[in-house]
């Protein structure tokens, strides 16, 4: 059952007072606003940026010119909806301390790699030798690895490996997964989970069978070869009824993971972000002193930060009903490190913009915004419902980002709208009305325009009005919140 609560605690029974030192802060906000957003020809793999692929990444430029036009060095930026740790890693690379939580862990495991420093000769090293170890044992221990193949999964999960890798890649990924496990140290442990982690979930799908991992749009393919030559899979008949049979040749796990572990040393590596040259970031000018970030598992309508204790947050909230499923794709990699399938589907269910509809709190909320989930509710009832858990669960995250806001910070929204059976449930506008009636001043709504394929969106060479990737895939929208110096309690 749908349970609907007023959510009407001192946060909202707040008038904002916008004084003079307000109104100036606004108008620059505005101004940010207004700006070129878009990026299109800048270099946004800089860093450890490209460390991993990951869906509808806003590239690295945004959150920076927030961080640098709205915040000091040493003050705190804090992403609560992290993803692949964009906002954090500009904000630990501008000296500013950075705060990062999702509830997604893979989010996590990327996030924490791309922060952390290494020794690059051990690193490189260590890869080595887990290369080498990993194939002496899938050539000399292979029925001891496909016996552990055996045992380490539920049924479910196992019926899951086994349709989505073939037999040799599942050994190769185990016989190498094995020896990551070895290493003692659990940074560079963490590095080398994300490196074998990257080889799965790719634009062509990596090791696996499946295409379009990277946009969680995963399917199989139709026939697949693999680094010898050998036929591993043919699923033609299943795909009779398609025109164009798709194919992939499989490349050799080991040689992907070597050539991915070393891209991202050398990643590291053009950035001197090392454990041994702390102060050497010889991408910037001039060297900046850094703050180590804090990362960790969080959901973002509960953040455990303190109350009034943070400058400016930047962040890029879900789509509206799970428009981009991070799970449906992150689970071909999760799977190995231990979770079920059925743990991942219960995980997934807590994310926001989730469809399901039981035992979901749903609040009353301002009019404009109910007023859209009514007109898609005559439409499509169960639609309907996701749509104000949507918003209700947006409201809360949006209560917790005044809470945390310092009087004068601000949050930078950076959002897709979404079409739902042929309407426009109008995301900018909803949010900003809900950001309103908590106290926030919405000086304005920017525009950027995406590139498609760098904002790693589904693609497509065919118009499908049905479609609500294509729908909202041309441009996006970034909202200024901003929490007053003063407030008004009723």
């Amino acid at each position: 059952m749908n349970k609907t609560s007023d959510l009407r605690g001192v946060v909202s029974l707040m008038i904002p007072v916008a004084d003079v030192t307000d109104q100036t802060a606004l108008k620059k906000l505005n101004r940010l606003l207004t700006d070129d957003l878009d990026f299109h020809d800048q270099d946004s793999r800089y860093a450890s940026h490209s460390f991993h692929a990951f869906p509808a990444k806003f590239p690295p430029q945004l959150p920076a010119k927030f961080i640098q036009s709205l915040t000091n060095p040493g003050e705190t930026v804090l992403d609560p909806m992290m993803g692949s740790g964009t906002t954090v890693l500009e904000a630990f690379l501008l000296g500013r301390e950075a705060i990062g939580f999702d509830i997604d862990p893979l989010a996590l495991l990327l996030t924490k790699t791309k922060i952390t420093p290494i020794h690059p000769h051990q690193v490189m090293a260590l890869g080595r030798e887990i290369v080498h170890r990993a194939k002496v044992s899938f050539h000399y221990r292979r029925d001891e690895i496909e016996h552990e193949l055996s045992t380490c999964w539920d049924e479910e999960t196992k019926e899951f490996i086994n349709y989505w890798f073939a037999k040799d890649v599942q050994i190769a990924l185990k016989a190498i997964l094995n020896e990551i496990e070895k290493v003692d140290d659990e940074d560079i442990k963490d590095f080398f989970k994300l490196s074998f982690s990257a080889i799965i979930i790719t634009k062509s799908g990596g090791v696996s069978l499946a295409l379009d991992l990277a946009h969680t749009r995963p399917h199989r393919v139709g026939r697949a070869v693999d680094w010898n030559g050998n036929v591993v899979c043919d699923f033609r008949r299943e795909h009779a009824h398609t025109k164009r049979v798709s194919s992939k040749k499989i490349r050799s796990p080991f040689e992907e993971f070597e050539r991915r572990y070393t891209q991202n040393v050398r990643a590291f590596r053009e950035i001197g972000f090392f454990t041994d040259q702390m102060n050497m970031f010889e991408y910037f000018d001039k060297p900046v002193s850094r703050l180590k970030p804090y990362v960790a598992i969080g959901n973002a309508q509960c953040i455990p930060v303190n109350s009034s204790s943070v400058d400016l947050i930047v962040t890029s909230p879900p789509y509206a009903s799970n428009a981009i499923d991070y799970m449906r794709a992150h689970k071909f990699s999760l799977v190995w490190f231990g979770y079920t399938i059925a743990e991942l589907t219960t995980h997934r269910r807590k994310y926001i913009g989730a469809e399901g509809t039981r035992d979901v709190l749903l609040h009353n909320l301002p009019p404009n915004t109910m007023d859209t989930i009514e007109r898609l509710s005559l439409k499509d009832r169960k639609k309907g419902i996701v749509l104000h858990r949507y918003y209700s669960e947006m409201k809360n995250v949006l209560s917790e980002m005044f809470r945390v806001l310092k009087p004068g910070g601000t949050a930078v929204f950076v959002v897709g709208n979404s079409n739902i059976r042929g309407q426009d449930v109008s995301i900018p506008e909803c949010l900003s009305e809900i950001g309103t009636s908590l106290g926030f001043l919405v000086p304005g709504i920017g525009i950027r325009r995406l590139d498609r394929n760098r904002r790693m969106m589904p693609t497509s060479t065919t118009i499908n009005n049905e479609s609500q990737i294509q729908q909202r895939m041309h441009e996006e929208y970034v909202i200024g919140f901003y929490k007053p110096l003063r407030i008004q309690e009723l």
